[in-house]
C-alpha cells in the first residue's frame, strides 16, 4: 500500500460510534425480519425495537470514562468528525431514552391500530431517525452534521404521514416536509458560504480561521452563519419557524407527536450549540442577539397560542401541548443566547441541556397519559380530561405532576429548579429584559397548565369509563413519573448532568 493511501486509511472506534450505529442496525435487522414473520407475530417487531434502543442507551456506560474521538485527520489528531464528550453523551441519552419512551407508547398505538398501520416500516423509521439524532451531538464537522440532521429528519417525515388514507396525517407531513426542506436548503447555502470562506468543514477549524478571513470575504461569512442558523432554528421549532407544529403534532400518531416534541428539539439544540459556541465563537455579536430577539418571541408567541386553545374543540389537548412545546422551545433558547454575553458560556450552555432533560422527562410523561385518554376519547379534547381522577386516579395524579413540572409549580421541584437556572443564566450573563420577558411567559403558562390540571379533579361528566391499559403504555407513564419525582427530589442530579464538557 503507497504511503498516500495508507494515511487516508483511518482507525474506527467502534465503541465510540456504538449507540447509534446499534440503532441503525436493528432498524435494518427489524425491516428484513418484517417480510419473515406473520401478521400475528408483528408483536415481536416491537420489543425488538425497544430491545434495540435500550441497547444503544447502555452502550453509553462504557463511554463514562473519558472523551473517545473517531474519524480524525491523519495529519492532526485533535481534528475529528466524531467525539464522545460528556455533552455528546447527555444528549445521546436524552435522545436514546425519549425514543425508548416514544417506543413503549407507539406499541399500544401500533396494536389499536388494527393493522392500519404498517410495523414493519414504522419501527425501521423510528430507529433510523433515533439513529441519526444520536449521530448528531457526536458530529464535529459540519457535513456530519448536516447528515444526521436530515438521517433524523426524513423518517420523521414518513412517521407523521404513516397513517395510510388519513387526510389530516398526509397534510401534516407534507406541511412538516415542505417548511423543513426550506430550511435545510437555506443551511446547506450557508454551510457553503462558510466553507467558501474559511476552507474547512471542521467546527474547530472554522473558529480559528473565520476570525481571520479577508475583507472581500467578510459578508459570504456573515451571509453564512446566519444562513446556517436557520435551518436549525427551524429544528427547535423558533419563532418564526414554528408554524409546522401545531397541525403536524396533531396528525401525526401521538407517540409520533411525542416524539418529534422531545427528540426532534433535542437535535436542533445541539446541532445550535455545536453551530454557534464551538464553531462561531467569533460571531457571538451576530447569533447572540439573534437569538435572544427569537427566545423572546418564541416563548410569547408559543404561551400565548397555549392561552387561545378551546377546550371543547377537537384535539385541543394536543394543540396544547404544541403550542406549550413552541414557548419550552423559547425558554431553551435563553441560555444559549446567554453564552454569547457570558463569561462562562459552559454553564450557560449546560442550563439549556439541565432544561432539556427535565422538559424530555414530563413532556413525554403528558404525551403518554394523553395516549392513555385517546383510547376512549378518540379526538383528545382537554375537556375530555374533566373528573379523569373518578376513573383513573393514577394516571390523573401523574399528568397533574407533569402540568406542574412544566409550570414550574411545586411539587414539580425539577420544574421549578429549571426554569431558576435559566432564568439565572440570563441576569448573569446582562439579559435583564429577556429574564423579564420569561417572567412574563412563565405567569402566562401558569394560567392554562393550572387550568387543565384543576379539570383533572372536578366532578365527572356521565358515567367514568374504566379499561385495562397496556403493559408498554403502563410502563411508559410509570418510567416518566418515577424519572419526574426521582429528579424533583434531587434536582442536583440534572445539573451533574449539566456539567457538558464541551469546552
Amino acid at each position: 500500500m503507497s504511503a498516500q493511501a495508507q494515511s487516508l486509511v483511518q482507525s474506527v472506534d467502534w465503541l465510540a460510534i456504538a449507540p447509534p450505529t446499534i440503532a441503525a442496525v436493528v432498524g435494518l435487522v427489524v425491516l428484513v425480519t418484517d417480510l419473515f414473520v406473520g401478521d400475528n407475530r408483528k408483536a415481536l417487531l416491537g420489543w425488538v425495537s425497544v430491545a434495540g434502543l435500550a441497547a444503544s442507551a447502555l452502550m453509553l456506560l462504557p463511554l463514562l470514562d473519558g472523551d473517545r474521538s473517531t474519524f480524525c485527520l491523519t495529519g492532526d489528531a485533535d481534528v475529528c468528525s466524531y467525539t464522545a464528550d460528556r455533552f455528546t453523551l447527555v444528549i445521546q441519552f436524552l435522545v436514546l431514552g425519549g425514543a425508548l419512551l416514544a417506543a413503549l407508547l407507539s406499541m399500544t398505538a401500533l396494536k389499536d391500530a388494527d393493522k392500519e398501520l404498517p410495523e414493519g416500516e414504522f419501527w425501521f423509521l423510528l430507529l433510523s431517525s433515533a439513529a441519526g439524532a444520536a449521530l448528531l451531538p457526536a458530529s464535529r464537522d459540519l457535513a456530519t452534521l448536516i447528515v444526521a440532521l436530515e438521517v433524523a429528519s426524513l423518517p420523521a417525515f414518513a412517521l407523521v404521514g404513516i397513517k395510510h388514507g388519513d387526510r389530516k396525517s398526509s397534510e401534516a407531513a407534507l406541511k412538516f416536509f415542505l417548511s423543513s426542506v426550506t430550511a435545510t436548503a437555506a443551511s446547506l447555502m450557508g454551510i457553503s458560504f462558510v466553507y467558501a470562506s474559511t476552507g474547512t468543514l471542521y467546527l474547530t477549524e472554522i473558529a480559528t480561521r473565520i476570525e481571520n478571513v479577508d475583507d472581500q470575504l467578510q459578508t459570504l461569512a456573515q451571509a453564512g452563519v446566519v444562513l446556517t442558523l436557520v435551518g436549525f432554528a427551524f429544528k427547535t421549532a423558533a419563532v418564526p419557524f414554528h408554524f409546522w407544529v401545531p397541525d403536524t403534532y396533531v396528525g401525526a400518531p401521538l407517540p409520533v407527536a411525542a416524539y418529534l416534541s422531545v427528540v426532534g428539539k433535542a437535535v436542533g439544540f445541539s446541532g445550535l450549540i455545536l453551530v454557534t459556541v464551538i464553531a462561531l465563537p467569533s460571531y457571538a455579536d451576530v447569533w447572540g442577539p439573534a437569538l435572544a430577539a427569537l427566545a423572546a418571541l418564541t416563548m410569547t408567541v408559543g404561551n400565548v397560542g397555549a392561552l387561545r386553545q378551546q377546550s371543547t374543540r377537537a384535539y385541543s389537548a394536543v394543540r396544547l401541548l404544541a403550542w406549550s412545546s413552541v414557548g419550552q422551545a423559547g425558554y431553551l433558547l435563553v441560555p444559549i443566547a446567554a453564552a454569547a454575553y457570558s463569561e462562562d458560556a459552559e454553564k450557560a450552555i449546560g442550563s439549556t441541556v439541565a432544561y432539556a432533560l427535565m422538559y424530555a422527562a414530563v413532556n413525554l410523561g403528558a404525551f403518554a397519559v394523553a395516549a392513555l385518554v385517546a383510547r376512549t376519547k378518540p379526538l383528545n379534547r382537554v375537556s375530555d380530561y374533566r373528573g379523569l381522577y373518578a376513573s383513573r386516579p393514577l394516571a390523573a395524579l401523574v399528568l397533574g405532576f407533569f402540568l406542574l413540572c412544566l409550570a414550574g409549580l411545586p411539587p414539580g421541584i425539577i420544574g421549578l429548579f429549571a426554569k431558576v437556572t435559566v432564568f439565572s443564566a440570563a441576569v448573569d450573563a446582562g439579559l435583564g429584559w429577556l429574564a423579564v420577558v420569561m417572567a412574563v411567559n412563565v405567569v402566562i403558562a401558569l394560567f392554562y397548565y393550572l387550568q387543565w390540571t384543576t379539570l383533572l379533579f372536578r366532578a365527572p361528566e356521565g358515567e367514568p369509563e374504566t379499561h385495562r391499559v397496556p403493559a408498554p403504555l403502563t410502563a411508559a407513564i410509570a418510567l416518566t413519573a418515577v424519572l419526574g419525582i426521582a429528579l424533583s427530589g434531587a434536582p442536583q442530579l440534572v445539573l451533574r448532568f449539566s456539567d457538558t464538557g464541551l469546552f
